[in-house]
């Protein structure tokens, strides 16, 4: 995620101060590649700089929570990647830590919020073109954890948090869906599952977090549906889907095709291409090529590095940029879904 990051900064014209990594050898082995200028011989170092003005945390994920908060003290802006936290109560201090911070911005990179097809069919959503929604259902589908012999940092529950499939990608689809239909999840009924209980070489150690879940939920305006995330679906890499039905139209979006926009109706359905010239204004302003060249991820990326620029120059974020309240709001559903799968009952989110 660091490579995404500084080729997003570098696009936006952002200049790379330093990098710091687990040891100063990494460090210094990763500045070239990254395009940083130098390197830090620890993370304390490059958060006292006073060259630096953005820290971007690109850590696991145990250590997202004193990174970013000393980078707030120092009076640095922040770019954390998600989960905010590896866990509600910790992500909490650091949306209020924030908060306090006054005017420094601190953002979480959901990125695929800056699909234009993304922000096409919040807009229909939000002008009331799809009718009365009843219904939303999709999901976040990889492969990367099919086998007993795929491990990562993310398994282990001390770095990655108790949730690992839901709160690394199942963060993104919650974010997505509450963004499109424009108000929150209030209530899920979650079951998870670890197909895979053992990972590592040999005989692997036993694994206590998920490989996927399957839940339900309800929003405050009665919208009901169904998400499904997964790491263990063989074929799927990045397979994040959402399908939104209303009393008029139903809209379809999946990451792996960005391009396009389902939008169906009983008389007639249309699939809509990224254009910019025929999209509405804020789709159309993520547009940074024309129609038929391909657009993608790393965009995504620049234009959320663009945003959370102009919200640092002008004082004022950009309409969708997402902060750390946004990241809250994941770990409180992640908290949620957690509880609801021991439970085995339905688990209200908090506010």
């Amino acid at each position: 995620m660091g490579r995404v990051h500084a080729r997003a900064i570098r696009a936006c014209g952002g200049r790379m101060v330093g990098v710091a990594a687990s040891t100063p050898e990494r460090a210094r082995a990763a500045a070239g590649p990254l395009g940083a200028e130098r390197a830090f011989d620890d993370a304390a170092a490059l958060i006292s700089d006073d060259e630096v003005d953005v820290v971007h945390v690109c850590t696991p994920n145990h250590l997202h929570a004193p990174l970013t908060l000393a980078a707030l003290d120092a009076g640095r802006h922040v770019v954390c990647e998600k989960p905010l936290a590896t866990d509600a109560a910790v992500a909490a201090r650091m949306a209020a830590a924030a908060d306090a911070a006054g005017s420094r911005v601190a953002a979480v990179p959901f990125v695929y919020r800056f699909h234009p097809m993304v922000r096409q069919a919040r807009a229909l959503v939000a002008q009331g073109a799809v009718g009365r929604v009843h219904l939303a259902h999709g999901g976040y589908l990889q492969d990367w954890l099919l086998r007993p012999g795929d491990d990562n940092w993310r398994v282990d529950p001390e770095l990655g948090g108790a949730m690992r499939a839901f709160g690394d990608i199942g963060s993104h689809w919650c974010d997505l869906l509450e963004f499109v239909l424009g108000e929150p999840i209030t209530a899920v009924s979650a079951q998870t599952s670890t197909p895979v209980p053992r990972r590592g070489p040999g005989e692997g150690a036993p694994v206590s977090t998920e490989d996927l879940v399957v839940l339900q939920f309800r929003t405050g305006a009665g919208v009901i549906g169904t998400g499904v995330v997964s790491q263990v679906s063989a074929g799927r890499k990045n397979r994040l889907s959402l399908e939104v039905s209303g009393s008029e139209h139903t809209l379809a979006f999946d990451q792996e095709q960005p391009e396009l926009l389902w939008k169906g109706g009983r008389e007639r359905t249309e699939l809509l291409m990224r254009d910019p010239d025929t999209l509405l204004p804020d789709a159309a302003r993520l547009a940074r090529v024309p129609a038929g060249h391909p657009q993608g991820y790393q965009e995504c990326f620049e234009s959320f590095v663009g945003d959370t620029g102009e919200a640092i120059a002008s004082g004022t974020a950009p309409d969708g940029l997402p902060v750390f309240a946004d990241g809250l709001r994941a770990a409180r559903i992640a908290e949620a879904v957690l509880a609801s799968a021991r439970s085995g009952g339905w688990q209200e989110v908090a506010r």
